[in-house]
This record gives structure tokens, C-alpha cells and sequence, in this order.
């Protein structure tokens, strides 16, 4: 062996020491470090520090946000820790205007909840109450009286529940949004030959004469129809067979024909 790599005990001794006193140090500085980290843990979990501090609701309109996190029993006295994504979720989505829920905790102390609704299709007038009807053709608790009347979509009048009214919202779903935005009110409006004869009055003034049967269909068409007709002419457009203008001065003026002729 050669001379100049023998290491002699000596010399090997203080080093081996450097090395155990490190590696204690690094275990020391290590378990101080567990120690402090549990003990502000601790400290985070039971102080107000660990409440939740900031919730957000997005895309809620039936009901407020204090509504919603009175149903949630959610607040910012909630610790955070304990916030049951699954249990809240399933606690809106019993609500029957939603359709989904969806709650998502950010730590340290940030709850946000996303809720996506049904659709209000229609609503039925009984007396002086407006019952909403939403997208998958439930009705919901009436309206109060005392409210408004409803502008975000169609008043169904004269309509019971049976058959026709079933027609009616299935019908409704398959509109485009700016042909129902353009439905103020629908009458039903049987005949003797059409159980299904329905009248509507429009929001920009025209009144429409069709049936449930083909309902969806023909109105689909109806900004079409009325770009044709001449502004500020008012009428009633019958789609029953076909489609077909009738200005009221001109219905005013056969009605004056027909009691001219009867006189005479």
C-alpha cells in the first residue's frame, strides 16, 4: 500500500465526530421544526384564524345568498376544516330550482360555491299568483301576489294542468331564447275543433293565433314573419295552417262592411 493514502486512526477520529455532530444537529433542527410546525397547527385549528373568512355564490337568481347559506349551514363562524363539500352540495341540490351545486373550499380560509338553475319556461296565472314553471316541467311554490309581474317569461292563462299544459312547456323547450323573450302571454284558447287552439299577445304588439300541436315549429319562425311585415302595423299573424297577416284596421273595417250590409 502506499505510503501517501495511508490515513492513520488519529487523523479519522475527529472527522467521524464532525460527521455524528452534523447529523445530530440536522435531526435537532429537523424534529424542532415538526415540533413548531404542530404547535402553530394547533394554534391555526382552534384560533378564528381557521374560520372561513371570504364565501362566493355565483349564478344564483331564485333564491339570495344568505338564503342559500342559511340552507347550506354554512357562515363565517364555519371552520374551514370542517366544510363537508358532499353534504352541502347535497343539501342545494335538493332545492328544486337548481339543477347543480358545486362547492369548493380554498385554504387557507376561501369557500366558493357555483350554482347552475333550471330555467323558468313559463308561468301559469291562478287568481292573482303566478306558479313559475321551470325547465324539466315542474311547477314551483306560486309567486307572491303582492310581486310584480313576472318579465322573464311567458304568462300561460286559462291553462289546467292535464294533457295541453304537458304539451305546452315540452313545446316551449324547444324555442330559441329570443322567440320566447319576445312571448308576453299565452291563452289557451280552445275551440270546438281544436282542443289545442292557443292565443298569444306578443311584447312588441302583435297578436298570434296557433296550436300546442305544431307550436314550436311555427314560431320558430316568427321573427322571419314579422321583418317582412311593415313596422308599426299591428295584427294578428295565424299560424294554425300556414301563416297569414291580419292588420286590426283591416279586421275594424269588415266588421264596419258586415254591419253596413246587415242594415241595409
Amino acid at each position: 500500500m502506499e505510503k501517501g493514502k495511508i490515513v492513520s486512526l488519529e487523523d479519522r477520529i475527529p472527522k467521524i465526530k464532525e460527521q455524528r455532530r452534523k447529523k445530530a444537529n440536522r435531526r435537532l433542527i429537523l424534529l424542532l421544526l415538526l415540533f413548531f410546525s404542530l404547535i402553530i397547527f394547533i394554534v391555526y385549528f382552534q384560533s378564528p384564524l381557521s374560520h372561513v373568512h371570504k364565501i362566493e355564490i355565483s349564478g344564483n337568481t331564485f333564491y339570495s345568498d344568505e338564503e342559500l347559506l342559511s340552507i347550506a349551514n354554512l357562515s363565517k363562524d364555519t371552520n374551514i376544516w370542517k366544510v363537508d363539500e358532499a353534504v352541502i352540495e347535497g343539501k342545494l341540490k335538493k332545492l328544486p330550482e337548481l339543477k347543480t351545486a358545486k362547492l369548493q373550499v380554498h385554504l387557507p380560509n376561501k369557500v366558493s360555491i357555483t350554482i347552475e338553475e333550471y330555467k323558468r319556461i313559463a308561468y301559469i296565472k291562478k287568481d292573482k299568483k303566478y306558479v313559475p314553471v321551470i325547465e324539466n316541467g315542474k311547477l314551483l311554490n306560486s309567486v307572491d301576489e303582492n310581486k310584480e309581474i313576472p318579465t322573464n317569461a311567458p304568462i300561460l292563462i286559462h291553462f289546467s294542468e292535464g294533457n295541453v299544459l304537458n304539451k305546452m312547456i315540452e313545446e316551449l323547450e324547444l324555442l330559441p331564447e329570443e322567440v320566447i323573450n319576445s312571448i308576453s302571454e299565452i291563452h289557451h284558447t280552445a275551440t270546438e275543433t281544436d282542443t289545442y287552439h292557443v292565443t298569444l299577445y306578443m311584447n312588441d304588439g302583435y297578436e298570434v293565433s296557433a296550436t300546442v300541436r305544431s307550436f314550436a315549429e311555427n314560431m320558430a319562425h316568427y321573427p322571419s314573419i314579422v321583418s317582412q311585415l311593415e313596422p308599426g302595423k299591428e295584427g294578428i299573424i295565424d299560424m294554425e295552417v300556414g301563416s297569414y297577416f291580419k292588420a286590426y284596421e283591416q279586421e275594424g273595417a269588415d266588421e264596419d262592411e258586415e254591419e253596413t250590409e246587415a242594415e241595409g
